[in-house]
């Protein structure tokens, strides 16, 4: 686990189950965890849209005897300075500043790269691969899919939902596949959990790449990579978890013996159709 805040905050919440309430403060404190420390009860519950009497729950469920002594806690193990003062910038600045520190926080988690290398060994071994993403997720498991296709010889795109899903899930099972990648976002659907429960039951190995380790798909996965998103604006911004599925990608190559073999055909393919102007 990483050094930075958020590593250490993700740190003291392992291992304790924590309800549905306790994970959405447990995922604002990882979000902002540089201000965590500083914060009051009261402060904590407006960010997390809970009861302040939740929050003392949540600390206690740690293992402190209220939230007062949990924030002590924060400030002697992880001391930090409070987040940069934000207040000049504009809706719009602080929308991009807010995505920074995602990738911030992104980075520190990646600072142990072996979740990640078990995620590329698993999507390269899968034959097929289906990658699910519904509704907000959509647009992310369409661009790994179309990137992975390049390099993997059998990439199954799910992101239309219904009961079709679980058929095409069956065919996936049917022809070898052994893992699935789903990319879940906020708000999450409940149709998703229901997919990837239909998964698991179907013998797939589920890999998830998920706004939180709190959400709720974490229940239904098999492995679970975090990668937060920005909500300053109407809709949430994904950079965080699109890069993450870059980086997946490269560790699906590594795990992949023909795919710089791969790249290279589809590269001479390419420039005999003339298919870029580059």
């Amino acid at each position: 686990m990483s050094d930075a805040p958020a590593g250490r905050l993700q740190a003291l919440f392992e291992g304790h189950r924590l309800t549905p309430t306790q994970r959405r403060i447990a995922h604002s404190m990882v979000r902002r965890a540089a201000d965590v420390p500083f914060l009051s009860s009261v402060e904590l519950a407006e960010l997390a849209g809970v009861s302040q009497p939740s929050v003392t729950r949540f600390a206690v469920a740690l293992g402190f005897d209220g939230y007062p002594a949990l924030r002590r806690h924060l400030r002697e193990v992880a001391p930090a300075e409070p987040a940069p003062d934000t207040g000049s910038y504009n809706e719009y600045q602080q929308a991009v500043e807010a995505e920074i520190e995602n990738l911030r926080h992104l980075a520190s988690v990646l600072a142990d790269p072996r979740p990640v290398e078990r995620a590329g060994r698993l999507l390269a071994a899968s034959r097929p691969l289906p990658v699910l993403g519904l509704r907000a997720a959509a647009s992310q498991a369409y661009g790994f899919a179309y990137f992975a296709a390049k390099v993997h010889p059998d990439v199954r795109l799910l992101h239309e939902g219904g009961t079709m899903v679980h058929d095409r899930i069956d065919a996936a099972v049917r022809a070898g596949a052994s893992t699935l990648l789903c990319f879940a976002l906020p708000r999450h659907p409940r149709e998703v959990v229901d997919t990837l429960a239909y998964a698991k039951e179907a013998g797939l190995t589920v890999v998830t790449v998920a706004d939180s380790a709190f959400a709720p798909v974490a229940k239904v996965s098999d492995l679970l990579l975090p990668a937060a998103v920005g909500t300053g604006l109407a809709f949430d911004t994904v950079c965080a978890p699109m890069l993450l599925g870059r980086v997946l990608l490269e560790a699906m190559c590594d795990g992949l013996p023909d795919a710089q073999a791969r790249l290279e055909e589809f590269d001479a393919r390419a420039a005999a159709r003339s298919l870029f102007v580059e």
